[in-house]
């Protein structure tokens, strides 16, 4: 049961510094605690934890411009943080951590500010059918975290000329464009500033929960620990990483993602592999890789390590059946 609230606000703008911090509060958050945190990125794109970055950004044009590329723990598709958007994080320990009232704080201190939203799909806030919040989920251990995206004021023109959405991908979603699916809120409420829609999260997380929250200062955070994991999400290896010389290339879009393999074959075995997807799921891809990964290159050895993944819901059957029928694109 939820008896502490703990309410985080971070001044900075460093993409990588901010995703360190989530981590670490979601690292060292306390059984019966449930955090808020509010953080923003200046001119980001942050991608999901597998997805191909060089398919979902224009990397070169983005840094050219004095951006930032960062890739996050969690699943999902990319999306483009300016100072027109506030990020927030839910953390909790499994047992308080629960989507759906977390979702709650969000849609009512949107609706405070005289704005009917909905959530629609599998994870995103709209108004009248426009995207003005998307939201992913981690787990590590006991520990897990939502967060999510809250559109105020940005830049639309600069989100399309860095996101490289797949063309499939919007099709999917029934818009010509990037910008065509999304909505910024001021839009919608013209005296809304950040400021103002912080002081309603605040307002609404007390009201949801029950509790009023605390400030969690960042004098208690260990610097050493927070540079150590702020180096990390700066690395080359952790953003970009290396892609492997491929001989195979399969994809598709599904219900729940897009899919990407890139095979290296040798001697007639899967010696390398890259799986890139925006599936929320984020373990999936990881176990799939390693199924792979010196397998027979034929489409029963394959299908057969495919069959062999272990999964632990409806959600991971199906994408494990998918997969199999990925594999009909080999002739």
């Amino acid at each position: 049961m939820i008896n502490r609230l703990q309410y985080v606000e971070t001044a900075g703008t460093n993409p990588y510094e901010n995703l360190a911090l989530e981590e670490y509060l979601l690292n060292t958050v306390k059984p019966g605690s449930c955090m808020l945190y509010l953080w923003q990125n200046r001119r980001t794109v942050v991608i999901g934890r597998n997805q191909n970055c060089r398919r979902e950004c224009r990397v070169e044009k983005l840094e050219e411009d004095g951006g930032h590329l960062a890739r996050r723990l969690s699943g999902g598709g990319a999306v483009f943080h300016d100072l027109g958007n506030l990020n927030f994080t839910f953390l909790a320990h499994r047992q308080e951590y629960h989507v759906d009232r977390q979702l709650e704080v969000i849609l009512r201190a949107v609706q405070m500010l005289g704005i009917h939203a909905e959530k629609t799909g599998r994870n995103d806030l709209t108004v009248d059918g426009k995207k003005f919040s998307g939201n992913a989920f981690y787990r590590s251990g006991t520990r897990c975290y939502h967060h999510g995206t809250i559109l105020i004021d940005v830049d639309t023109e600069q989100m399309s000329q860095y996101l490289s959405v797949p063309e499939e991908k919007l099709q999917a979603k029934g818009v010509q464009s990037v910008k065509g699916r999304v909505v910024n809120l001021k839009e919608l409420c013209p005296e809304l500033t950040i400021e103002k829609m912080k002081t309603a999260l605040r307002s609404a997380f007390e009201t949801v929960y029950g509790h009023t929250p605390e400030c969690l200062p960042l004098s208690g955070v260990d610097r050493v620990e927070w540079a150590r994991l702020t180096e990390k999400f700066a690395s080359w290896e952790w953003r970009i990483g290396k892609e492997p010389d491929f001989s195979c290339e399969l994809k598709r879009r599904f219900p729940w993602g897009g899919m990407e393999w890139k095979l290296l074959v040798s001697g007639g075995i899967v010696k390398d592999a890259a799986v890139y997807t925006d599936a929320m799921d984020v373990f999936f891809a990881q176990s799939l890789r390693n199924a792979l990964l010196e397998t027979v290159f034929s489409k029963k050895d394959l299908e057969q390590a495919i069959r062999g993944l272990p999964v632990d819901n409806a959600e991971q059957e199906q994408m494990r059946r998918d997969c199999g029928a990925l594999l009909e694109e080999l002739t």
